[in-house]
């Protein structure tokens, strides 16, 4: 049964406390509408939040829990997941805060797996002073990957815009060996339920990028194309999936061939992500398909450069907290259609 939409709990984990994450985070929910939509609960601590709200111009007051039970619909909630303080230097690095962010986010996922948690939206963390020896991972998306059911693929959503990857951080020089037929296939097929169960897209349209300047030139300038990605992207459209490619990356975007498809797929991190934060002029979400939960993020990091100094745009973070809560109700939607069917034919027995 669908959630009311009031009643959507998002879990907001803190992210890095010396970045702009608070700031775009008490930001977006300076707007009491937001609360007409969601729940938000922040992974944190109410005093230090207090702190770094001095930092920049807010209005928006939050309620401090102890328990996720004693959450406030209504109301911005901070579970307080510390008591002890902590030295915030609004702009800096530094390794102890990094702990402090990856506190927050695993509680905040552990929540999530236990569905006291609805949705789960991510500030952005600083992925060098996160490592440990508790915490190995590059990123959010692949402790999530490990923790969650299914297969995490990285997708930048901007409205009708939505950029997947069939690599995402790994090095230039290993993206080719990375590139193998069980890789394609699952990104792809990843890619398309997706589409469906969390865009309602009914029989997607899905373009796939070359690898090599102008797809390789029939060889001439790669053969990755020739002898991995058209033999299979082949296989998988005779298997009933609308894929199309590959395209040559270079025309793609500027021409606007990227609008007949309801998503694109490149084969490297920064072949999509540049026209992807091109184009969606700072409104972009990180979201990571998938998996049996929903997890966004805005799609930018720390901005060491800006933190403090009341210049943050929350535009990417709040436009994140919007995607979470529009595929929560149509994977709602999705798996209650889904069932139907199977219900009336059991009548029928």
């Amino acid at each position: 049964m669908n959630k009311k939409a009031e009643n959507i709990i998002v879990g907001i984990s803190v992210g890095d406390l010396n970045g702009i994450g608070s700031e775009v985070i008490l930001k977006t929910f300076e707007d009491s509408r937001m609360l007409e939509l969601c729940t938000p609960v922040i992974f944190a601590n109410a005093k230090i939040l207090s702190f770094v709200k001095k930092s920049f111009t807010s209005t928006v007051q939050f309620h401090g829990v102890d328990k996720l039970e004693q959450v406030i619909p209504g109301k911005v909630n901070v579970l307080n997941l510390w008591r002890e303080g902590v030295d915030i230097n609004l702009g800096t690095n530094n390794e102890k805060i990094g702990e402090y962010a990856i506190k927050s986010f695993v509680a905040a996922t552990k929540a999530l797996k236990e569905g006291l948690i609805d949705v789960l939206v991510t500030a952005p963390i600083n992925k060098y002073n996160i490592q440990s020896e508790d915490f190995k991972f590059p990123g959010h998306t692949d402790y999530l990957d490990q923790e969650l059911e299914g297969n995490a693929l990285m997708m930048m959503v901007q409205d009708n815009l939505r950029v997947g990857l069939l690599t995402d951080h790994v090095p230039l020089n290993e993206v080719s060996s990375h590139l193998t037929e069980e890789l394609i296939t699952r990104k792809i097929e990843t890619v398309r339920k997706s589409l469906i169960q969390d865009f309602s897209i009914v029989k997607p349209k899905i373009a796939v990028l070359g690898l090599n300047p102008h797809s390789g030139d029939g060889g001439v300038i790669g053969k990755e194309e020739d002898l991995i990605l058209k033999p299979v992207l082949k296989k998988i459209f005779d298997s009933g999936t609308m894929v199309f490619g590959p395209f040559s990356a270079d025309g793609f975007f500027g021409s606007g061939q990227y609008e007949k498809y309801d998503a694109i797929v490149a084969t490297y991190h920064d072949q999509g992500l540049i026209p992807f934060k091109t184009l969606s002029f700072g409104k972009g979400v990180n979201y990571t398909a998938g998996l049996n939960k929903v997890r966004t993020s805005p799609d930018h990091g720390t901005a060491y450069d800006i933190a403090g100094k009341d210049m943050a745009d929350f535009n990417s973070f709040k436009e994140a907290v919007y995607l979470a809560l529009d595929i929560f109700r149509s994977r709602n939607q999705y798996e209650e259609i889904s069932e139907k069917p199977l219900k009336i034919k059991e009548k029928q027995l």
